[in-house]
């Protein structure tokens, strides 16, 4: 397996959720080739469960498949944030929660043919709900909540289709397993 380097890059676009890049690439003897590179902020996704093992779960409307989702808590971390901090602003922003409790789970690369970017999920335990959703601004989001033993079939039945919110039930699932 050759290992490819950067050699040159050029910016194409940037916007506040991404930088889009065109690298050039080289590897052994005089190959090259170009690659699309978008250059993301980290990820977080919050699993949060209450005390009658319910999870949080929101519906939104996502522009890129003009359709509505169901998901768990989650967005970007800022500049100069930590994952942890970022995902306990997620969790108060897009449900009105705090949590008493918090464990990261695991990181996953959500895809790393062209995106540099990792997202982490975090399980968050003893919820208080201290106001009202109030997303970033640019989010329309309907809070609901389900029990954790339905979210399996509502993955099987294509309800909860978004890769990285399923990801994240694999991550809980794991630490399930694990005995912790």
């Amino acid at each position: 397996m050759r290992a490819w380097r950067r050699i040159g890059s050029e910016t194409l676009f940037a916007h506040r959720l991404f930088e889009l890049r065109r690298d050039t690439l080289a590897a052994g003897a005089g190959e090259r080739r170009e690659s699309l590179v978008l250059d993301a902020p980290r990820w977080v996704n919050v699993v949060a469960r209450d005390a009658g093992d319910r999870v949080l779960l929101v519906r939104q409307w996502r522009f890129g498949i003009a359709a509505t989702t169901l998901e768990i808590p989650g967005g970007m971390v800022d500049p100069g944030e930590s994952p942890r901090a970022a995902a306990e602003r997620e969790l108060l922003e897009e449900t009105g929660h705090r949590a008493a409790r918090w464990e990261e789970l695991g990181e996953v690369e959500p895809n790393p043919a062209f995106l540099t970017n990792r997202c982490t999920t975090f399980l968050a335990e003893g919820l208080e709900r201290v106001g009202e959703p109030s997303g970033d601004g640019e989010e329309e989001i309907e809070l609901l909540s389900a029990p954790l033993a339905e979210i399996p079939a509502r993955i099987l039945g294509g309800e909860i289709r978004h890769a990285l919110v399923i990801a994240a039930f694999y991550l809980f699932e794991r630490r399930a397993r694990s005995g912790r």
